[in-house]
C-alpha cells in the first residue's frame, strides 16, 4: 500500500515538474527562434524592416511573462527574536527535581520525562514562563496573559526600535499562536497597547502549530498583493502557561518536555524604498495540506486523557506523518527552484520506478544555500535531513536552536536564521529556505533571497552570549 501511495503521489506531482520544465524549454525555444530569424534575415540580406518580426516575437514574450508574474516585491526588512531573562532558565536537573515534587507525577512519569529530555536534544539553558516555576505550576488565564505581555510586548518594541518605524506606520498586523485563545484576541491586545492606526488590518491565527509563522508570511504576502505601499508586522509565539499537562499519560507528556518560551517579530514591506534597508526579498511561499488523511489528522491532537485532563496527544507515527507530508510538498517546491538537470533526474526516476523501485531525491543544495527547518526535536530534525539527503552543516542551525532555546514552535525558524546571521554565513545573493510543519498536518515553505551584506548581528541578537561556543556536538 505504501509503494502504491508513493507511485500515486509521484505521478500526481509529475505534471507540475513537467510544466515547470516546459516553461524552461519554452524560454530556450523563444531565444532560439529569435536568433534563427535574425540569422536568416542577415544571410538573406533582407530589408531592415524585416528585423521587426523577430524583435516583435521577443517583445510579445517578455510582455506576456511580465503580465503573468506582475506583482510588487515583498521584502523582509528585519526581524527580532525574544531573549528571555536568565531567571527563567530551566536546567535539566532542576526540571527533574521539580517533577519529583509534583503530586500528579509518579516515579514512572519522572523516569519517562527524564528519558525524553535526554533524547530531545535540548540543553541546560532553555526557558520556562514564570507561571511554571510555581509548585504546583500555575497555568491559568492570568499567567498566560502575563506571558503574552512579556514576550510580544518585548519583541514588538525591539522590532520598532531596530527598524526605526512607529506603530502608526503599520498597515497589516498578524499574530500567530496555537493553544491560547483569549478574548479580545492577541492582535487586539497589540492594537490597544500601542494605539495602532484605525485602518490597520489585524489578523489572529491559532491552532496551526509549528507551521503558523510560515503560514502568516504567506498570508501577509497575499494581502500585500492587493495593498501596495504597505508595512506588515508578524508576531509569532507559543503560550506555554495554558499548555501544561498535569497528568500521567505518556502521549500527552511529551510537549511538557520539549516546548520552551520564545517569540519572533518580522517586518515585511512592499514599499519601493524598503529595498534599500531590507535584508531579504521574499521570493515564494508554498502551502500543502494533509488534514484529509485521518492518520495524519490525529497524529497530534488536542484531547482529554482517560482522567478528563486536557492536553495535546502525540501519537507514535508523528515522524512517519511528517515524512509523508514532506514528500508531497517537495516536488512542488523543487519544480520552482531546482535547476533543470535535477528536475530531469527526478522525472526519469518516476518513469523508471517500476524497474528501479527508487525515487530520486534532488540535491536541494543546488537551489538553496541555507536551511531553517522545524526544531521540533532532534529525531525530527535528523529525519528531515535524511529525507532530503542533507548533511550535518545544513541541519546545524536547527540543532543548535533546539539545544540552546528548545522547541519554540513556529518562532524557531527565526532563531535559526538569527544563528546563521550571527555566524555571518548569509551572503548577498544566497537563498534561504524556511520550512514549517505543524498539526493538521500542514507543510509550509518560505523562500527568501539575501539582498545586502549582513554583519554584526551576533552582537545584538538572541545568540549574543553563546554564538562563539557553537556548534556543539549533540550525541
Amino acid at each position: 500500500m505504501e509503494k502504491k501511495t508513493i507511485i500515486l503521489d509521484s505521478y500526481k506531482l509529475l505534471w507540475k515538474q513537467i510544466s515547470s520544465t516546459l516553461m524552461e524549454i519554452l524560454k530556450v525555444l523563444v531565444f532560439l527562434l529569435f536568433f534563427t530569424m535574425e540569422s536568416c534575415i542577415i544571410l538573406q540580406n533582407l530589408r531592415p524592416m524585416f528585423h521587426m518580426i523577430p524583435f516583435s516575437v521577443l517583445l510579445i514574450y517578455f510582455i506576456s511573462l511580465y503580465n503573468i508574474s506582475k506583482t510588487s516585491h515583498v521584502y523582509v526588512v528585519d526581524f527580532t527574536c525574544f531573549k528571555p531573562p536568565n531567571c527563567l532558565i530551566v536546567p535539566y536537573t532542576s526540571y527533574i527535581e521539580h517533577a519529583r515534587m509534583l503530586d500528579f507525577f509518579d516515579d514512572k512519569s519522572v523516569s519517562f520525562i527524564s528519558k525524553i529530555l535526554q533524547l530531545s536534544g535540548l540543553g541546560d539553558q532553555t526557558y520556562f514562563p514564570p507561571g511554571l516555576f510555581y509548585m504546583p505550576p500555575k497555568s491559568g488565564h492570568k499567567e498566560a496573559i502575563n506571558e503574552v505581555h512579556m514576550i510580544l510586548f518585548s519583541v514588538f518594541e525591539n522590532l520598532l526600535s531596530k527598524t526605526n518605524i512607529s506603530p502608526q506606520d503599520i498597515d497589516i498586523l498578524i499574530v500567530n499562536y496555537s493553544g491560547f485563545c483569549p478574548n479580545p484576541s492577541l492582535s487586539s491586545i497589540i492594537v490597544n497597547k500601542y494605539a495602532l492606526k484605525e485602518g490597520v488590518k489585524s489578523y489572529t491565527i491559532s491552532g496551526m502549530g509549528c507551521s503558523a509563522n510560515s503560514l502568516a508570511v504567506d498570508m501577509a504576502r497575499n494581502i500585500m498583493c492587493t495593498h501596495d505601499n504597505s508595512n506588515a508586522v508578524i508576531l509569532s509565539t507559543e503560550i506555554l502557561s495554558t499548555g501544561w499537562y498535569p497528568g500521567r499519560e505518556r502521549p500527552f507528556m511529551i510537549l511538557n518536555c520539549i516546548f520552551r518560551v520564545g517569540g519572533a517579530a518580522i517586518l515585511l514591506s512592499n514599499k519601493k524604498q524598503a529595498k534599500n534597508q531590507a535584508k531579504y526579498k521574499l521570493l515564494w511561499t508554498l502551502r500543502t495540506q494533509g488534514a484529509f488523511d485521518d492518520k495524519g489528522y490525529y497524529s497530534a491532537y488536542r484531547d482529554e486523557d482517560s482522567s478528563g485532563i486536557t492536553g495535546v496527544r502525540l501519537n507514535g507515527d508523528v515522524l512517519q506523518v511528517a515524512g509523508d507530508t514532506l514528500r508531497t510538498h517537495m516536488p512542488v517546491l523543487g519544480g520552482r527552484f531546482l535547476p533543470l538537470i535535477e528536475k530531469l533526474r527526478f522525472v526519469r526516476s518516476v518513469l523508471m520506478y517500476k524497474r528501479s523501485k527508487e525515487i530520486y531525491i534532488p540535491n536541494f543544495r543546488r537551489a538553496f544555500q541555507h536551511f531553517c527547518f522545524p526544531a521540533t526535536g532532534k529525531s525530527v530534525v535528523r529525519e528531515t535531513a535524511k529525507r532530503l539527503k542533507l548533511g550535518d552543516r545544513d541541519m546545524e542551525a536547527a540543532l543548535m536552536t533546539l539545544h540552546r532555546f528548545g522547541n519554540q514552535s513556529s518562532a524557531s525558524l527565526w532563531y535559526e536564521l538569527a544563528y546563521l546571521e550571527g555566524k555571518e554565513r548569509v551572503k548577498k545573493g544566497d537563498k534561504v529556505w524556511q520550512l514549517g510543519m505543524g498539526t493538521g498536518p500542514k507543510c509550509n515553505s518560505v523562500v527568501m533571497e539575501c539582498i545586502r551584506p549582513i554583519l554584526g548581528e551576533a552582537l545584538i541578537g538572541p545568540w549574543a552570549d553563546t554564538i562563539n561556543t557553537c556548534p556543539l556536538t549533540i550525541p
